[in-house]
């Protein structure tokens, strides 16, 4: 009789959940994939009498790690229980036992990915992280296998599904910012904290993983300018919509001639961008290759099956390669030298909008200052308001260097004209 592939199971929250419901209710179809039967052994939990959603086996819970890691019977682990200590040396354990490794964790594996996959490489272990960026999407094992004989140069995307079911609410119902985050909260899409995603932190960590497997170079959070949406405001969505625009919190990572560049922030797509129309907990990778050109994976982005799914995909992959007898050798460690644009080589168009004096000859001084930049200008929207001798004034450029529009905004500051810049943001192709 063939031996199970017997699993050790840490954290039983949402994804843990899932991964019980997927594991024991899909039996059949993972013994037919694999030509083994996968049975979760142990689960690592906080709380042992604490009521579960899915029916469990109370013998099979422990509140003790090493319950798991000391067990020579149990092949691989999965990790769903999150957070970077002790979750970091629990694993750096597990691959030390010789066992595979299964984990969602986003955060852990962006601050020290690199530090576990080369243990896990050198116990010729298997070490899997699908789940740890865009949840259901197999954006990663998309990186890793389908573009294994292309050149990447631009991955863009929406990996953060909190903030960009904020402003798709914000846009659809004219609700500012702190209002639809309450909303968001009490749906569950957000954290009672939710800093990590509305500060852009999150879909950071995430880039960052998705800028080292798609360059070849370790990209770490340090790497990655980041901004988030808290300064995004209701009249900001509502301008760029007059100028064919819709907002989102937009990851970006580029390479051009062997720089890289890589951010998180606001940016203004035009509505015909296939990112345009990826509204609510949605998330969606757009990437180029030299090869293949253009492809776009969408799906949820979070979620208890649709993150689940990835993991236990994952645990599929560990199954297959011990029956094939090449665990550890799917792991391509970065080798390309990482070289970061400086804000003079980082180009694109932006949107700025400006609170100034309503008078004869402001305008003709705003787009002076830009020419004295050398920046041009693409598109010009000026907006009297009710009371007052003042105006707002929207402006899309032409393409610029960050650079550039750095020392714009200081010179615009400077003028008497101007009484605010009221925001700038990126804007990503054409209108």
């Amino acid at each position: 009789m063939v031996e199970p592939v017997r699993v050790g199971l840490m954290g039983l929250g949402t994804v843990g959940t899932g991964v019980v419901r997927l594991v024991e209710g899909h039996q059949e179809d993972l013994r037919n994939q694999t030509g083994k039967e996968i049975v979760i052994e142990k689960i690592l939990v906080q709380d042992i009498h604490k009521e579960r959603n899915v029916p469990v086996d109370q013998g099979k819970l422990t509140d003790r790690a090493d319950e798991i890691l000391q067990d020579p019977r149990i092949d691989v682990v999965v990790e769903v229980m999150g957070g970077i200590e002790p979750t970091r040396e629990l694993l750096r354990q597990a691959v030390a036992s010789g066992k595979h490794v299964v984990t969602a964790n986003k955060d852990l594996m962006a601050l020290h990915g690199a530090e576990l996959l080369s243990a896990a490489a050198e116990k010729n272990c298997d070490l899997y992280y699908e789940a740890s960026v865009a949840g259901g999407i197999p954006i990663l094992r998309a990186l890793v296998e389908g573009f294994s004989s292309d050149r990447i140069t631009k991955m863009i995307g929406i990996v953060n599904g909190t903030t960009n079911y904020i402003l798709t609410e914000m846009s659809r119902n004219g609700a500012d910012f702190e209002e639809v985050l309450a909303q968001a909260q009490a749906l569950g899409y957000a954290e009672a904290n939710p800093a990590s995603d509305v500060e852009g932190l999150d879909a950071g960590r995430k880039m960052a993983i998705l800028a080292t497997l798609g360059f070849h170079a370790q990209v770490s959070l340090e790497d990655v300018t980041v901004e988030g949406i808290t300064q995004v405001t209701l009249e900001d969505i509502r301008f760029a919509e007059q100028l064919g625009y819709v907002m989102k919190l937009v990851g970006l990572a580029q390479r051009d001639n062997g720089e890289i560049e890589v951010s998180v922030e606001p940016a203004l797509l035009p509505k015909h961008h296939p990112l345009a129309s990826v509204d609510g907990v949605y998330n969606a990778v757009y990437v180029h290759g030299e090869a293949v050109g253009e492809t776009m994976f969408y799906g949820p982005g979070a979620g208890e099956l649709p993150t689940a799914t990835a993991v236990v995909s994952d645990l599929v992959t560990v199954v297959k390669n011990m029956g094939l007898g090449v665990n550890g050798r799917g792991t391509v460690a970065p080798y390309q030298v990482k070289q970061v644009k400086g804000p003079e080589k980082i180009f694109s168009k932006f949107f700025i909008r400006l609170h100034v004096q309503d008078e004869a000859g402001v305008l003709a001084g705003i787009t002076q200052c830009f020419a004295e930049h050398d920046i041009s200008l693409e598109r010009v929207l000026q907006v009297p308001r009710v009371k007052g001798k003042d105006s707002e004034i929207m402006l899309v450029t032409h393409t610029a260097s960050r650079y550039q529009m750095e020392q714009t905004r200081h010179a615009l500051e400077g003028m008497n004209a101007v009484y605010r810049i009221k925001s700038c943001y990126r804007v990503e192709g054409g209108a």
